[in-house]
């Protein structure tokens, strides 16, 4: 049994499929997982809304573009740019296919590249969705 299960593990990770990969659950969840990873305190608030609309807080999340490129992960982090799709490359020197898995370390160091040059604006859903409105009450986490 545990040979069988081995095996589909490794088939999943050379089909580049996410072994595994996390829905989380609530905000406080989510800043947990940003502290963690570094996230300054005091934008806290407009990550967790930026993660709430750009992916549903689904590390699994994938969209295509109009544009032939595809948006990864949490953070929907694009291929064109930031990223490589089969291949370690982009900016971030990441393979886009990483940025999936429940493992959100390299995911949060190219979100932070990202900011760093573009701000909060370099992501449409917060654009939107969280630009000028109420952000997340995350003060009980």
């Amino acid at each position: 049994m545990n040979t069988f299960i081995f095996a589909i593990g490794f088939l999943l990770i050379g089909l580049g499929l996410p072994a595994e990969a996390k829905q989380f659950k609530t905000d406080c969840e989510v800043v947990r997982a940003l502290r963690q990873n570094g996230f300054p305190e005091n934008q806290l608030r407009d990550w967790v809304c930026l993660i709430r609309s750009e992916s549903s807080l689904k590390t699994h999340a994938t969209n295509r573009n109009k544009n032939g490129s595809t948006d990864y992960g949490l953070f929907q982090i694009n291929s064109r740019y930031w990223c490589g799709q089969g291949r370690v490359g982009g900016d971030c020197k990441v393979k886009c296919e990483s940025l999936i898995d429940d493992n959100i370390a390299d995911d949060s160091r190219c979100a932070k590249l990202i900011f760093k040059r573009h701000g909060f604006n370099a992501w449409y859903g917060w654009q939107s969705k969280c630009r000028g409105k109420a952000l997340p009450n995350i003060s009980k986490c």
